[in-house]
């Protein structure tokens, strides 16, 4: 019966993703011909091909969602939500070990996510509770039921779960790969859609409120998004380190932005810039991608806060002069 159950997942999954699948062949014809019109070592493999293409998509998706969560001083829901999409891989590991159900565990991961997202929007809503206390109480719950999960020996159960936790170029699947990309469109779509209700959701609740939107509506838009981004962004960063793409180059655009269009537009620039240069680095030194990227990361962002101040020195050593050049401006002949 669990064979029968798996074939039909399977072959529903199949159907469905599979013009993904061509797309990712196309995506990595590509690659190889730029391997060999640079020479470069890591454009060779094809899981660097996936590993690449994920990370692209992260680099958007993220600061897209954290730009916003930062600005609310959400910056913390991605940890909660990251340990409780951990929980979600074990149910899948858990299910596949047990009857073999045969479906992904990023899969298990993206509904188990969005439902903590939901559940944590519930608990501020129904207790009152501060948004840090129902985080606080989700991330533990999820850590928990994902570590007593892994720990039971059922069906054989035995897993290494470290690629989870840390991530690993290596194990970035077809599968995977795929989920990643409708992930990233349903994102995308949904920030295009609703961005400026989630703007004024995001600066001015009362006010939101006030003009008849539903304010607890968008919030919950905004943490489900913040789940799937999570779960995509877990096959390379691992649980541990999600969270870091979703704050650190936020955090970095907004010490030399001036408006939210461009501190998003500029988050972008520098979680690309972070995710590519930490990819190359972790695959020549033979690291962790996840700790990679986060460090490179955080010393973009230490170039960025040292930028914004030499804006802000610059910008006061210049206003006297240009005070004083319009002084003059303004004095009559005589005078």
């Amino acid at each position: 019966m669990s064979e029968a159950v798996a074939f039909l997942l399977q072959g529903g999954f199949d159907a469905v993703f599979s013009p993904l699948y061509w797309l990712l062949d196309l995506w990595s014809v590509l690659m190889s011909w730029l391997a060999g019109a640079t020479g470069l070592k890591l454009l060779q493999y094809e899981f660097m091909h996936r590993a690449i293409l994920v990370g692209l998509c992260i680099g958007v998706m993220a600061p897209l969602i954290g730009t916003f969560l930062v600005h609310r001083q959400l910056a913390l829901i991605g940890d909660a939500l990251a340990h409780t999409a951990f929980a979600g891989v074990a149910v899948g590991l858990f299910l596949n070990a047990v009857i073999d159900l045969g479906v992904s565990p990023y899969l298990t991961a993206v509904i188990v996510a969005m439902l903590a997202a939901l559940l944590i929007e519930l608990i501020s809503e129904a207790t009152d509770a501060y948004n840090d206390v129902s985080m606080a109480i989700v991330l533990s719950t999820g850590f928990a039921l994902g570590t007593t999960l892994i720990s039971i020996n059922a069906g054989g159960l035995t897993v290494s779960v470290e690629q989870y936790l840390f991530g690993n170029l290596s194990t970035v699947t077809t599968q995977a790969a795929a989920i990643l990309l409708v992930l990233f469109a349903i994102i995308i779509a949904v920030v295009a859609v609703t961005r400026n209700q989630l703007l004024y959701v995001t600066f001015d609740e009362t006010a939101a409120a006030v003009s008849g939107l539903s304010v607890s509506w968008y919030n919950r838009i905004m943490v489900m998004l913040t789940a799937l981004v999570v779960v995509g962004a877990m096959q390379i960063m691992g649980v541990i380190l999600v969270a870091a793409m979703l704050v650190v180059p936020v955090a970095g655009a907004t010490q030399v932005s001036r408006s939210f269009s461009e501190a998003l537009l500029v988050s972008v620039v520098l979680a690309e810039l972070s995710v590519i240069l930490g990819i190359a680095v972790a695959f020549y030194a033979g690291a962790t991608a996840g700790g990679v990227v986060v460090l490179v990361a955080v010393a973009i962002y230490a170039l960025a806060v040292i930028a914004g101040k030499l804006q802000t020195v610059i910008g006061e050593t210049a206003r006297p002069k240009m005070d004083s050049i319009d002084a003059e401006a303004t004095e009559q002949p005589g005078d």
